[in-house]
């Protein structure tokens, strides 16, 4: 039998405990979300799968999360976020995967867009003209193709050619190539219009490497680099009201950043509507460095335009820090070696980093997206590229990025 003493011991540890776990959820309530962290500064959003939009444990976006988890990451993306993009749904490969007007799927596209009206979401639509994700019958036509092998810049590792097309059928003609590019841009943002406020019109169009300003892709060789201008033209058409942006990652990267500055000015001089600068930033807890990234806005904002961070994560696995770049099909490389020495705390160094340029230059950054809800859906998976775990805990980088915004921390190194 306990003694008073032993009774009244036992009920104060009781009480202990119960104060200590009110205190710590206290503290976990009284934590800013990010939207609301930062919604004096811009909007902060997350790309979305079909998981998400559809409320449903589905097999998409090589997403496998059971329903208690989808349940939990859309909870979360309800949470904390005021600006969705989609991963996939909205490429041409899944919107129109067959040609003429019979040919799309907009089911999940139209639940992704349901779903940002019905949360008060500020929507952008990803992406109206790529060289990846794009099927091969909107290149497909009559005219025998030039001999591949003496192209120069054609990527022939694999088998895979234009950056992972693969097609190297009969081609199409400017005028076909042109025709299907307006259908296509006029259906699809024409149906979401005043809905979708933001459209990734053109994506990925500048070369990685060389002196060649373009990227080699069947766009480029079919239509001429007009094909970039056309697409903005048809877009506008479609929805004059849209903030339409061109796309690209490794802007980090000067040489690179350089030619985007090139690209965009000539554009301008057409006047061709262009209206932002879309700097996916997909980097590595090893650069940019603060002065890097502050270095890079400032020269993007030489060009007048807003700056959206479209597609941020921060990449922790040793095969990741030796580059800046983000073509798809070189993705299985940087996530491989394992993690990084202290990758979580360095993970948390470098968003902090970031964040403090972000609000250096927020005169210009009026957007910035999160490529993923959580390390478990990412597309770097293995480099647990983003501020919550698998399981949605929030990691000590996420943090950080809470702290610049509350002035925990100072807000330039």
């Amino acid at each position: 039998m306990k003694t008073r003493i032993q009774r009244s011991n036992s009920c104060t540890l009781v009480l202990a405990a119960a104060l200590l776990a009110f205190v710590a959820t206290v503290r976990a309530n009284d934590k800013p979300t990010l939207k609301d962290a930062y919604k004096n500064d811009f909007y902060v959003g997350v790309a979305i799968n079909r998981t998400i939009a559809t409320g449903a444990a589905v097999r998409a976006d090589n997403v496998n999360r059971r329903q208690e988890q989808v349940d939990k990451d859309t909870a979360l993306v309800k949470e904390q976020f005021n600006q969705i993009s989609p991963e996939n749904d909205l490429k041409w490969a899944l919107i129109q995967p067959r040609e003429g007007a019979d040919g799309y799927n907009f089911g999940p596209a139209d639940a992704y867009v349901d779903f940002g009206l019905s949360n008060q979401m500020y929507i952008v639509g990803h992406t109206l003209v790529w060289h990846s994700q794009t099927p091969n019958w909107v290149f497909a036509g009559t005219n025998p193709p030039p001999e591949m092998a003496n192209l120069p810049g054609t990527n022939t590792t694999g088998g895979r050619r234009f950056g992972g097309f693969g097609y190297k059928g009969p081609r199409a003609s400017r005028e076909e190539l042109l025709q299907r590019m307006h259908d296509h841009i006029a259906a699809v943002v024409g149906r979401y219009k005043g809905k979708i406020k933001v459209w990734d019109v053109v994506n990925e169009a500048v070369a990685d490497n060389g002196t060649n300003l373009l990227r080699n892709s069947l766009w480029l060789q079919i239509i001429g680099p007009d094909f970039i201008a056309k697409a903005f033209e048809y877009a506008h058409e479609a929805d004059p009201d849209a903030i339409l942006r061109y796309n690209d990652y490794g802007l980090e990267n000067p040489g690179k950043r350089h030619k985007l500055i090139t690209l965009i000015k000539s554009l301008q001089a057409e006047q061709v509507p262009v209206m932002a600068i879309g700097t996916q930033t997909h980097v590595s807890v090893s650069s940019p460095s603060f002065e890097g990234e502050d270095l890079s806005l400032t020269e993007l904002e030489t060009l007048g335009l807003p700056i959206h961070v479209t597609e941020l994560d921060v990449n922790g696995a040793q095969a990741g820090q030796r580059n800046t770049g983000a073509d798809v099909a070189n993705n299985s490389a940087t996530t491989q070696g394992g993690l990084v020495n202290e990758a979580s705390q360095r993970l948390a160094s470098q968003y902090a980093n970031l964040f403090k340029a972000f609000l250096k230059h927020k005169n210009s950054v009026k957007v910035v997206t999160f490529w993923g809800i959580n390390d478990g859906v990412s597309w770097r998976a293995a480099g647990r590229p983003l501020l919550f775990d698998a399981n949605d805990q929030p990691k000590p980088a996420f943090d950080a990025v809470i702290n610049v915004a509350t002035g925990k921390q100072p807000k330039s190194p």
